[in-house]
């Protein structure tokens, strides 16, 4: 029966837990606020494309229809944009970090500086594949730069096509960045290669993504943060990580993208959640754009230790906690002869629940390992004394509190080696589970049982 106490107690004490796990998901979502907040007039995530040399292109469309009940073939001539993204490109980009606080709350932003060259011609097999030259409308065709979000865009840009300087307007036709951006209009006659070479600054936050287009696109991306993530369908093909910061180049070839250099069909938004590309649903919108998504580099400015996700982890092993120290408590009470009552059981249970509440609210304040130390001393000082009280002994108590230590000790190795937490632990249930069966090797259970009927 007293066994049975003990596994209900224990049970009871998953509602603060779970409590704690609704509280911590609250304080996401109000760090998730207060980022929103200060990257509202800065500039979000961004991802970046172009240039893109948009052509207006004449073709015939046959239509059918129906004239005094007969069906009639028409043929009507249009004019659709075509996309011709550039032979070879190279980008350099500098991101200087930044951070900004809200009360608490830090976000990671960034100043960057983007420039590049690139080269555009006409496929040599461009009639073959469908485009006829004399059907193309060079004289009013554009260069397009895409931008995810333009409040970032600086005024500092500047674009150049076959030696002469080019006036940009807002505005964009590139559906991989939601048709922002910027575009100039471009003098080009379609026969000698055109050289572009341009430069924007550019504010951003967390994540900057590169969308290549073209024969070959070389990205070259550096900056001071210590931290980087590399993600999104291509990686580094070097990289260069260090304490002073990041050196990384990205080299993608139209084998890689799978696109042709001239093509009727843009390609949609990539989807970038949390810095990491994803694939949409099938049957997805892509916003008018019928070319599917893109795909993107993407170069990220983490943290090198991500607050609430390191505290979630710690709560879930709040059960190996309560469940290891009331285990002591009952072998004390079975093999000591100390008597442990359900109220003692279920206030030592709201203190090592109390816990993970104080980690969280001093997380936010002093950082993660500061309010580890701090929070784990005032439970283990906490529920040291008391022991002393219920287990009618100091030398008891100290079992106790040198149990909590090695917890304690334990959950803070396996926060830092996610790796090895299912080893590490599984090892741990292991031992303890040998340590009660040599410690009640010798208990008369049926003993036990008829003493307490008497």
């Amino acid at each position: 029966m007293k066994l049975l106490f003990v596994v209900l107690v224990a049970a009871a004490l998953a509602v603060p837990l779970f409590m704690t796990y609704a509280l911590l998901w609250d304080r996401q979502e109000q760090s998730r606020t207060a980022r929103a907040t200060i990257t509202q007039g800065w500039g979000g995530p961004q991802v970046v494309t172009g240039p893109v040399l948009v052509i207006p292109y004449r073709e015939d469309v046959t239509e059918t229809v129906v004239q005094n009940g007969r069906s009639v073939e028409t043929v009507r001539r249009v004019t659709r944009d075509i996309y011709l993204s550039p032979r070879a490109q190279k980008v350099e980009t500098v991101l200087a970090p930044q951070r900004k606080h809200k009360s608490i709350y830090t976000s990671n932003l960034y100043e960057g500086t983007l420039k590049g060259t690139a080269t555009f011609a006409l496929p040599a097999d461009a009639a073959r594949s469908g485009y006829d030259p004399a059907r193309m409308d060079f004289a009013r065709a554009e260069l397009h730069f895409g931008v995810a979000d333009p409040r970032g865009l600086q005024s500092a840009t500047q674009v150049r096509a076959g030696g002469e300087t080019l006036l940009t307007r807002p505005g964009g036709k590139l559906g991989n960045t939601n048709n922002s951006g910027f575009f100039a209009f471009a003098e080009w006659d379609g026969q000698a290669p055109l050289d572009v070479s341009w430069s924007y600054a550019l504010r951003g936050s967390e994540t900057l993504s590169f969308v290549p287009r073209g024969g070959n696109s070389e990205w070259h991306v550096r900056s001071t943060w210590p931290h980087p993530s590399f993600s999104g369908s291509f990686l580094p093909a070097t990289s260069k990580v260090g304490d002073d910061g990041f050196d990384a180049t990205f080299a993608v070839s139209d084998l890689a993208l799978g696109q042709e250099l001239l093509t009727r069909d843009n390609a949609g938004p990539p989807m970038v959640v949390n810095g990491v590309e994803v694939m949409p649903p099938m049957g997805a919108d892509y916003g008018g754009n019928r070319g599917g998504p893109a795909m993107a580099a993407t170069v990220g400015l983490v943290e090198p230790v991500d607050l609430y996700s390191r505290i979630d982890r710690s709560v879930k092993y709040g059960f190996l906690i309560i469940g290891f120290t009331f285990l002591a408590f009952f072998m004390f009470d079975v093999v000591a002869g100390a008597s442990v009552s359900a109220p003692e059981y279920l206030l030592t249970g709201a203190g090592l629940v109390l816990f993970f509440v104080l980690l969280l609210a001093f997380s936010e304040v002093i950082g993660f390992a500061a309010a580890y130390a701090l929070a784990s001393v005032a439970i283990i000082g906490l529920v040291t004394a008391y022991s002393a009280a219920v287990l009618k002994s100091w030398g008891r108590a100290r079992v106790i509190g040198a149990l909590l230590v090695g917890l304690y000790a334990l959950l803070f190795v396996l926060l830092n080696l996610e790796a090895w937490s299912l080893l590490i632990g599984s090892v741990l249930v292991f031992l303890a589970l040998a340590g009660v069966m040599y410690a009640t090797r010798n208990v008369d259970w049926q003993g036990l049982g008829r003493a307490a009927e008497g």
